[in-house]
């Protein structure tokens, strides 16, 4: 098995990236004040003021003491989280030196530490000072091993450090064998998951574009949301990322210990399905700019899938 390969966008953060607007993520879609999506939501709120009220339902916000946020993109998440969280400190990691610098700019004056570095080489012990990890909308962004068959589960030795590590996962953990053919597995965002809930931090929020979305029956044929049930491309500029397989997650999580709550962006940003939206999202050949956001952040909120994990 020789054509496998495994997709980074490690150097495209680190050297190449010098705006999010290419990929312009649903937390960004929220962050103004006078963002059009915002209207459209039962209750007008910032993503990081959404996220926070939702994650109450899991967690004392009064006992979260520190954060991590690894890739925080341009820091609005944490910096709208930590507007009702005054005692709470954060920390942002990034491998991204851009990044990382806007997180400092919308950051300015709240306690925070800044750590340009990998995730994947932090050790546990520095995992464990945390009460809570966000990974918003970049898992994604982590290693995938892609042009995988079925022959991976074959034979005694591998040869590839690739096969050997993804072989691991399916063995130690049981997860279902995806359908004959060609695959890819997201192996940079099973290790993330395993890493977390190794160092046994108690809330654990993570959220990326699901290769297992399910659309509500009365959205059917006005939204549109592709289910693959496998990983999928998504060519960006200047690198590729991969949809996430969460039940894949999910399985994980649970082996150690966590209970875990999954579902869309839907289930926290809750939007009124106006007159209006339906003519936004069933009207494609309106041009306008703002048209064009609502209908891709109304898509979003069903494509896109959160996982929070919660120590037992």
């Amino acid at each position: 098995m020789t054509d496998h390969f495994l997709n980074s966008t490690e150097r495209y953060h680190r050297e190449e990236i010098t705006s999010l607007h290419w990929e312009l993520t649903v937390c960004e879609m929220l962050s103004r004040g006078d963002s059009p999506c915002r209207r459209f939501l039962r209750v007008p709120s910032s993503f990081g003021g959404a996220l926070r009220a939702f994650l109450s339902r899991f967690v004392a916000w009064d006992a979260v003491g520190a954060v991590l946020e690894v890739g925080g993109g341009y820091g609005s998440l944490m910096r709208d989280l930590l507007a009702g969280l005054p005692a709470a400190r954060a920390c942002m990691m990034d491998i991204s030196p851009f990044l990382l610098a806007r997180q400092r700019e919308a950051l300015f004056g709240r306690y925070a530490e800044f750590i340009e570095g990998d995730f994947f080489a932090c050790d546990r012990a520095f995992l464990r000072r945390f009460d809570l990890a966000i990974l918003n909308e970049n898992l994604g962004d982590f290693p995938t091993a892609c042009g995988l068959t079925h022959a991976l589960f074959e034979g005694e030795r591998t040869g590839s450090d690739i096969i050997t590590a993804v072989r691991g996962y399916f063995t130690r953990y049981g997860l279902q064998r995806p359908a004959a053919g060609e695959f890819a597995f997201n192996l940079g965002a099973v290790r993330a998951v395993e890493r977390l809930c190794g160092a046994g931090i108690r809330c654990v929020y993570l959220s990326e574009h699901s290769c297992e979305a399910r659309l509500p029956e009365s959205f059917a044929g006005l939204i549109a949301a592709h289910s693959a049930g496998d990983p999928e491309r998504i060519r960006l500029r200047g690198h590729d990322e991969y949809t996430i397989r969460f039940s894949y997650l999910e399985q994980i999580a649970r082996a150690h210990g966590y209970r875990t709550h999954r579902g869309p962006f839907a289930d926290f940003l809750d939007f009124e399905f106006s007159p209006e939206v339906r003519f936004i999202v069933t009207s494609r050949a309106s041009m306008k700019d703002e048209h064009e956001a609502v209908r891709h952040f109304i898509e979003d909120l069903y494509k896109y899938e959160y996982l929070v994990l919660v120590k037992e």
